[in-house]
């Protein structure tokens, strides 16, 4: 029955990505984040979906004569571009013959996350295609984080989560990183929504998220989780409240959690004694003499583990024994020796100039409201991604899907962003009930035109064009 369900939903969804290939990135983003195909059984768990999919979607797009262009010609689209030939070229360069079919097989599931994220430029056009985008990739984590959750709840947190529901998502630390960065999400979405009952629905997965992130066991995801709370609160209106419950949560979590996460988490602070923490030193000092003796190209697409033994001087009888898993336990130095300085140069400009997007519209758009869907989306986006970068430092997700989909959102956000700022006629909403009169406060001051003599601030959360005086 579940495989019927699920096999209707998607065959229905179909000609509509043909038809309206917005909607084929969306069916395609769902069934790369949700993975609803995992849900099922048989044959309909195995079935290359999101392939059909994606095929439909394009061959809409090329036929659409409507078409304004292929992607957003910015300078982050070509560096995405560029990195994809750095990448094929030492692919070609590393071949040896042992491990090579492998090694096309990641290059082209890399120049498919970049070609995904392009097209998602082109065809995210409006504010509704990117709040829905938003959506899909929200309740996508949140539907596991909920459904894990209340599991944990239910069985006082003994059950501890050792895989993911697939796909990107199939190992823990990958399943971690991505919930955490889920929360941000979830949090300003849930503000930006003007009906109370979405609003509540957001709201009430965020706790059942976090659960999920610490039944995983994922110190890398713990952290990230941190990471990305402390800028919503940093972000925060009231600061000193902010950091108040933050605290306050954080005791609260620590006395209610588990012993086995409790003693997982308790080996963050003996990270000289810890041996897992002594593998990942060493798979660094690996990984820096890789990318070092391989400047340019590096060793090549997933040749971490291969060539692990020829740059480790000094092995222990455990590496020797092959008992461990080479890996490099860090993205950054993962795409430094594999791909090579130069496109690790241009993957921190992509992570850099993403991070610059959100602080310019959160500034910008501050100066014209107090209230503002952009300002809360510059933050999501900021603390989702400062989730990534934590979480990257510890786990090994080089050339994470989700971070390159990111990178084209943002691309989008700014540009819809710059739109509405640039317009002069919006200002915040003119609604008496959101408005009062300003004294010592320090609240922004606005004055729109037709309203009374006096300033007043703007307590909504949507912006909508002003009244004509």
């Amino acid at each position: 029955m579940r495989e019927l369900f699920v096999v209707l939903i998607i065959t229905s969804l179909l000609p509509a990505c043909f038809r309206r290939p917005y909607v084929g990135l969306l069916t395609f983003s769902w069934l790369a984040y949700m993975r609803v195909q995992d849900l099922a059984w048989g044959t309909v768990r195995n079935m290359r979906w999101s392939y059909y999919v994606a095929i439909l979607t394009f061959a809409g797009f090329v036929m659409n004569s409507k078409r304004e262009r292929w992607f957003m010609p910015t300078l982050r689209s070509w560096i995405m571009i560029l990195m994809i030939a750095l990448v094929a070229l030492g692919v070609g360069f590393s071949m040896t013959g042992a491990g090579d079919k492998f090694q096309i097989s990641r290059l082209m599931e890399f120049i498919k996350i970049v070609v995904i994220a392009l097209f998602t430029t082109a065809v995210i056009t409006t504010r509704e295609h990117l709040r829905v985008m938003m959506w899909v990739i929200a309740l996508s984590f949140a539907f596991y984080g909920v459904k894990s959750g209340l599991w944990g709840v239910m069985t006082m947190g003994r059950s501890s989560i050792t895989t993911g529901p697939g796909g990107m998502l199939a190992d823990n630390n990958d399943f971690a990183l991505a919930l955490a960065m889920s929360v941000p999400l979830c949090f300003h979405i849930g503000m930006s929504e003007k009906k109370e009952i979405l609003r509540k629905v957001f709201f009430v997965s965020i706790p059942l998220i976090m659960i999920t992130v610490l039944l995983t066991g994922s110190r890398g995801g713990f952290l990230s989780l941190v990471g990305g709370i402390g800028v919503l609160i940093w972000r925060s209106r009231n600061r000193g409240l902010g950091i108040g419950i933050g605290v306050l949560l954080g005791i609260l979590g620590l006395i209610l959690a588990p012993s086995n996460v409790k003693d997982r988490l308790g080996t963050l602070q003996n990270v000289e004694e810890d041996s897992s923490a002594k593998a990942r030193f060493r798979s660094w000092a690996a990984g820096t003499r890789m990318a070092l003796d391989n400047p340019v190209l590096g060793v090549g697409l997933n040749k971490f583990r291969s060539r692990y033994m020829d740059y480790q001087p000094n092995p222990t009888a455990q590496e020797l024994r092959g008992d461990n898993i080479f890996v490099a336990h860090n993205s950054y130095i993962q795409i430094w020796a594999e791909t090579g300085s130069i496109s690790f140069f241009l993957y921190a400009v992509l992570i850099a100039m993403s991070f610059r997007s959100c602080w310019r519209i959160r500034k910008l758009a501050s100066r014209k409201y107090y209230s503002s869907w952009m300002i809360n989306y510059a933050v999501m986006f900021e603390a989702s991604l400062t989730s990534f970068c934590i979480g990257s430092t510890f786990l090994n997700r080089g050339h994470f899907d989700l971070l390159y989909h990111y990178v084209a959102l943002i691309m989008v956000f700014e540009k819809l962003a710059l739109q509405d700022l640039n317009d002069r006629n919006l200002v915040p909403t003119q609604n008496a009930g959101q408005q009062r009169q300003l004294g010592g406060d320090g609240l922004r001051r606005v004055r729109p035109h037709g309203f009374g003599r006096g300033p007043v601030v703007q307590r909504g959360f949507r912006d909508t064009p002003a009244p004509q005086a």
